[in-house]
């Protein structure tokens, strides 16, 4: 009889111990899958270095910053209880006390809730490598470089940590939407502007209109607004066309560039499409800037004086020497390999940054798992002159019904230095 009971006992526990072991490999498949939604590997991986070992340079306002080792090894964060993970993530305090630089989406990442971070915690803790490196220093004069101005910022700007908390009455799917964007996507560190303290003007969709409302210029680039605006943001998307992208980097119309080609490579391609859609539906329900703004209109001046062989106006040859041959004439493109420039937001924003930018350096749109084939737009800083290159951004910037302002030849002269 003792035997059938100490047998049936070892069983017992044998039993629990698989299930344990079980319920351990799914939360760290789900922090997988949130550190993912959560873009964390772009910051925290140099350039040819290890994942998450850090030592990516980061520019700012007042100098140079390094991203931190957040494997489990001890030069990273093998240390560090749930409690210093969860201080450092969400609070941005680091395990010995300083503040963190806000390029540490702290603010954002405040409002994630607390069983996520239990997963982020089991997958960084189990599912990532061990890589010993040591954190670089900041790259920041004195006194700048001094951090408990820092905690006086974080006291100012950063919110109370609170789980997120969808509005009542709410489409279920908006507010997931919500949690992504506004949380663990931190999509407002980039496409929301930033007071002359550098903190985001708002955090989420209920504090102000500038929520996602666009950012100023930063390494190049602008980061758009993806509100309802139909000039320069979303307004001409459909929902359909918003989860195409985010899981591609392709549209009918558009193609993505810049640092958004990383978010889609390490983050968005490999979330769930119940997820992209919730994102999707989320920046759909955000309503425009300017109520006033009007839906693009095709003006078919231009492409038909092209087509007769009219390049009288100011731009059209280089503009046909050098990018009829993939976006055309009419400027409509080729669908989800060459965008269109007629109609595109991101050419009619006020500031022309990444416009100019991908005129002079390139870019090459990224292969995706559902979208493997990539496709390259060369640089022409070496080719054409300030002249030319604020030339033919005018010439796509006023053609086809696009209403985007004056470039001067300093503009481009400013973005080539």
């Amino acid at each position: 009889m003792n035997a059938v009971v100490i047998a049936s006992l070892a069983l017992l526990s044998s039993l629990s111990a698989m299930a344990a072991e079980t319920d351990q490999q799914a939360l760290v498949k789900q922090g997988e899958y949130l550190a993912r939604a959560g873009d964390c590997v772009a910051c925290h991986t140099a350039k040819g270095g290890k994942p998450f070992a850090g030592g990516l340079p980061m520019e700012t306002p007042i100098g140079t910053i390094f991203s931190t080792n957040i494997t489990p090894d001890p030069s990273g964060i093998g240390a560090y209880s749930f409690d210093d993970f969860d201080k450092a993530v969400r609070h941005g305090i680091a395990k010995n006390g300083s503040t963190l630089y806000p390029a540490m989406p702290y603010p954002s990442y405040a409002r994630v809730n607390q069983a996520d971070m239990q997963a982020l915690y089991a997958y960084f803790m189990n599912g990532v490598e061990p890589v010993a490196q040591a954190n670089k220093d900041s790259d920041i004069p004195w006194p700048m470089s001094m951090r408990w101005p820092l905690a006086m910022w974080r006291w100012a700007f950063a919110p109370a940590v609170a789980d997120f908390t969808p509005v009542a009455g709410q489409d279920p799917v908006v507010s997931r939407g919500a949690y992504l964007v506004e949380g663990l996507g931190h999509c407002g560190a980039c496409h929301t502007p930033r007071a002359l303290t550098m903190q985001e003007k708002a955090l989420s969709a209920s504090d102000s209109s500038a929520f996602l409302a666009g950012s100023a210029p930063l390494e190049g680039w602008i980061a758009k607004n993806l509100r309802g605006d139909h000039k320069d943001g979303l307004g001409s998307w459909d929902e359909a066309q918003l989860v195409q992208f985010l899981k591609t980097g392709r549209s009918d119309r558009s193609a993505v560039f810049g640092g958004m080609s990383d978010v889609i490579e390490h983050s968005m391609q490999y979330m769930s499409e119940d997820d992209l859609t919730a994102i999707a539906r989320y920046l759909k329900s955000l309503p425009a800037v300017n109520p006033a703004d009007k839906p693009h209109q095709y003006d078919p001046a231009v492409a038909d004086a092209l087509w007769n062989g009219d390049d009288s106006k100011r731009g059209a040859a280089v503009y046909i020497d050098n990018c009829a041959a993939c976006h055309r004439t009419d400027g409509n493109g080729y669908t989800r390999v060459f965008p269109a420039l007629a109609g595109n937001p991101v050419l009619q924003s006020d500031d022309p940054t990444s416009l100019i930018h991908i005129v002079l350096k390139g870019g090459t749109l990224p292969a995706t798992h559902t979208a493997p084939s990539t496709f390259t737009m060369p640089a022409f800083d070496w080719r054409l002159s300030d002249q030319e290159v604020a030339d033919v951004v005018n010439f796509i910037r006023t053609s086809w019904g696009n209403k985007g302002g004056d470039v001067t030849e300093k503009d481009v002269k400013a973005l080539r230095e």
